[in-house]
């Protein structure tokens, strides 16, 4: 009866293992740039890539710059 409990409580762990890594999930390569010196009234911008890494479609629904 023990060993049953232990193989199904194993089992159980696999199973919710798979499910998480399938969920979709977001990186960012580079989540900080440095621009260095930066004269007084200059116009800069930066491109930052994010990569869905997940096997699921990724959904971004609100962005908050900060």
């Amino acid at each position: 009866m023990k060993k049953i409990t232990i193989m199904a409580f194993a089992l159980l762990l696999m199973l919710a293992a798979s499910q998480v890594s399938s969920a979709p999930r977001m990186t960012m390569p580079e989540s900080v740039f440095n621009f260095g010196y930066v004269p007084q009234n200059s116009k800069i911008s930066h491109d930052f890539w994010l990569h869905s890494t997940g096997d699921d479609s990724l959904k971004i629904i609100k962005v908050v710059p900060g």
